[in-house]
């Protein structure tokens, strides 16, 4: 897939014509109030590019997971009240997807006119790609952008199935993943070292095993180092373990050694007794964790290892906390990581998921290059997968 090559928004004569974007409006909400706006405020961009080029805008998501059935509680009319006042017009909202409200909105729309319709995802026809369903979504408009990075991965009516019956462009927002995602696989600025934290080897094997090929530097915290440890036959206590990937961790080291690598493991552990915030903890030598004792972050020589090896970077890509950031007792890992991240001067890439969030927390987010706005999205692309939404778009001429 060379998602460098596909069309843009800016590709397509949107003057006077309908346009379906598929935006990330999965926003997180409490009583039906907006807690963080950040995915609207992502998709203002592409919005306003339409409405200064006198577009028909009609904007889709979806939000949750309402299981195909309407269901109130999911419903989007909180996002149009919100982007209104972000774009300082009205908003128009229909009262359902495909229905008679969204196709009288549609064609009541003059150029410059911005409509939301209803969560894709009240019908079932969405997840399941149906042509029948893409086709009255497509019918809506005459032109097809895709901005909706965070659900690029999945071939769902609204992500992909449109693009069959549509001239198709990416928006801005996944234009900006892809230049960045896109380019540091493919053309990163040396030296390349990527982070991967997280619980669990199994989610991120395809990702190393593709990193393996370009990266210089590969460094694993979080729960999934223990496992790499168990296979340098060191004792990991309670900590977490996937007895069923040692193997896998034992052939990635040795790979990375073949292939001249640097694959770096932690070598001290802030252990605790139990799985707690406020448990009794200790630091600790990777090979020596105590039975009954289990690692919730990295130590502090291992900080300082990682940190030197961030230093001289010239792209950093980071994916996965280094320890259980959410409390207080087992953040300094990660905050060590990400202080570095910030200061190394690299083009970074966080993405997604608990590092963005770690990332914003610490008042870190205006130091990096690039915040993904999709985390499993941006784990598949690090695998080198082809990701269904980028590919069904058209290519340039």
């Amino acid at each position: 897939m060379n998602a460098l090559n596909k069309k843009t928004v800016e590709d397509l004569e949107v003057s006077g014509k309908r346009v379906l974007v598929r935006c990330d409006f999965n926003v997180p909400l409490k009583d039906g109030v907006i807690t963080s706006d950040k995915r609207i405020v992502a998709s203002l961009p592409t919005i306003k590019y339409l409405i200064d080029n006198n577009a028909k805008v009609i904007l889709c998501s979806h939000l949750g997971r309402p299981k195909g059935e309407f269901n109130p509680e999911f419903s989007l009319a909180p996002v149009a009240a919100r982007l209104s006042e972000l774009l300082g017009k009205e908003v128009k909202m229909a009262s359902d997807v495909v229905g008679e409200s969204a196709q009288a909105l549609a064609a009541e729309l003059n150029d410059g006119d911005v409509m939301l319709i209803e969560n894709v995802r009240f019908h079932k026809e969405e997840t399941k790609n149906d042509p029948d369903f893409s086709k009255k979504l497509a019918d809506l408009a005459d032109l097809y952008v895709n901005d909706a990075f965070g659900s690029a991965h999945r071939a769902h009516s609204s992500t992909t199935g449109v693009a069959d019956y549509l001239p198709a462009a990416c928006g801005y927002l996944i234009q900006k993943e892809i230049d960045f995602i896109g380019g540091a696989l493919a053309n990163p600025k040396r030296p390349l070292v990527a982070i991967l934290g997280g619980a669990k080897v199994s989610d991120k094997i395809g990702v190393i095993t593709n990193l393996l090929e370009k990266c210089d530097t590969i460094i694993v915290g979080g729960g999934m180092a223990y496992t790499f440890m168990k296979a340098l036959g060191y004792s990991i206590g309670t900590s977490l373990l996937e007895e069923d990937r040692i193997e896998d961790a034992k052939n990635m080291m040795e790979t990375a050694k073949a292939k001249g690598v640097k694959f770096l493991i932690p070598v001290d552990n802030k252990v605790g007794k139990e799985y707690d915030p406020d448990t009794e903890a200790m630091v600790i030598d990777s090979d020596s964790i105590p039975d009954g004792w289990m690692g919730l972050d990295i130590g502090p020589a291992t900080q300082q290892l990682f940190a030197d090896a961030i230093k001289g970077s010239g792209t950093v890509i980071w994916n996965g906390p280094m320890g259980v950031s959410e409390w207080e007792n087992f953040a300094a890992g990660t905050i060590a990581v990400a202080t570095a991240v910030a200061e190394s001067g690299a083009i970074s890439i966080i993405g997604g998921g608990d590092s963005a969030a770690a990332v914003q927390k610490l008042g870190f987010a205006d130091k990096m290059s690039h915040i993904s706005t999709g985390g499993g999205a941006s784990l598949e692309f690090l695998e080198g997968k082809e990701l269904p939404g980028i590919v069904a778009l058209n290519d340039k001429d």
